[in-house]
């Protein structure tokens, strides 16, 4: 699959087959996808714990979050928490430099002493701050967005969800002050189609991007739309035909109560 029809194949996937197992390789390949995403100064605090269903035990289950009811989070076969290893902002220093040493960064005979009298006390003196929400989440960000076009690329279905209170999943999993969970990832095989009722409403272009001035739209041109539905980045849009059919048939399938959010 190619990279625009993985993301416009991507969907919040929120019925996945429980009976399904998903092969560990193509978990490995997610996290693989993940390590290599860019990271604020090199320093990798985008970390993942991977909750296999069928091998984790029962206090580790029930901690983890249900909101209204929750079936997602029971269903899935595969739960991952995504955090941020906040003490990974303490060796900043020492990962901007490997970055120098493989000349991804700075130039110059003296780029060494630039470095040390520069960006290196920079990171010191905000190490931590930055152990913060800020740019630390905006890498986990990445890392769970290209892990989940590797989930895409390979067949299975994905879905995102928080908690108003991490502390009981923090308490089963033995996580220590300085890792933060961000957010938990159902990772399965869709059992509702690959469509899952078409492509999500979005809001319009023109309202979401501006050049130059924040009155100003970026433009759009229909061509590059054109080019893009061609290759299935955009593609068919919710609600397909069929959808609630497909909706009641889930329901009864898993035995879910007459109505349900997540």
């Amino acid at each position: 699959m190619e990279l625009r029809e993985a993301i416009g194949t991507r969907r919040s996937y929120r019925y996945l087959d429980p009976d399904r197992p998903v092969e560990i390789e193509k978990i490995q390949r997610m996290l693989e996808a993940a390590r290599i995403a860019s990271h604020f100064g090199n320093n990798n605090a985008a970390r993942a714990l991977v909750v296999n269903r069928h091998s984790a035990t029962q206090e580790q289950l029930d901690s983890l979050p249900s909101p209204v009811g929750g079936f997602q989070i029971q269903q899935a076969p595969i739960v991952i928490l995504w955090y941020v290893e906040g003490d990974a902002m303490d060796y900043a220093a020492d990962r901007l430099i490997e970055l120098v040493d493989v000349g991804a960064l700075g130039y110059g005979p003296d780029r060494y002493d630039e470095l040390n009298n520069t960006l290196v006390p920079i990171f010191r003196k905000s190490a931590d701050a930055l152990k913060g929400p800020g740019m630390v989440d905006m890498d986990l960000g990445q890392a769970v967005a290209q892990a989940t076009l590797m989930a895409i690329e390979q067949g299975l279905g994905c879905c995102c969800q928080g908690s108003a209170n991490w502390k009981k999943v923090e308490k089963a999993f033995g996580f220590e002050d300085h890792q933060r969970i961000v957010v938990v990832q159902t990772v399965g095989y869709p059992a509702e189609s690959k469509e899952a009722g078409g492509q999500r409403p979005r809001r319009p272009f023109e309202e979401l991007f501006q050049l130059n001035s924040l009155a100003n739209p970026f433009p759009r041109s229909q061509a590059v739309v054109d080019e893009l539905t061609r290759d299935r980045l955009f593609q068919a849009p919710a609600k397909l035909p069929g959808r609630e059919e497909e909706l009641e048939r889930l329901r009864q399938q898993y035995n879910l109560p007459r109505a349900g959010m997540i």
